[in-house]
């Protein structure tokens, strides 16, 4: 069975750091490639960015290029978003997914207010 489960939101200060994980099972993530996506209150899905299967390159929004940085442990079959210099537009249910089956988790919350 195909899961995905985020992890590491919390409520950070503007200008702070989280790191997102996101775990997967049932599946190799290595051999696919995989979407960082967010909801922020009241609105659809937004894509944040992409790591190609292999991970010979990464794609951004331009609202966090920059700032955010997808990465994959391969080993733990664990995908990672670092976000620095968080803004509160940033606050949002963040979600990992896989980009062929759309395949995604329940979400963890990121809430960037002073």
């Amino acid at each position: 069975e195909v899961q995905l489960v985020e992890s590491g939101g919390g409520l950070v200060q503007p200008g702070g750091s989280l790191r997102l994980s996101c775990a997967a099972s049932g599946f190799t993530l290595s051999n696919v490639s995989m979407s960082w996506v967010r909801q922020a209150p009241g609105k659809g899905l937004e894509w944040v960015g992409t790591i190609n299967r292999g991970s010979k390159f990464t794609v951004y929004a331009d609202s966090v290029k920059g700032r955010f940085t997808i990465s994959r442990d391969n080993a733990k079959n664990t995908l990672y978003l670092q976000m620095n210099s968080l803004k509160p537009a940033d606050t949002a249910v963040y979600y990992c997914r896989e980009v062929a089956t759309g395949a995604r988790g329940k979400g963890t919350q990121v809430t960037v207010s002073s």
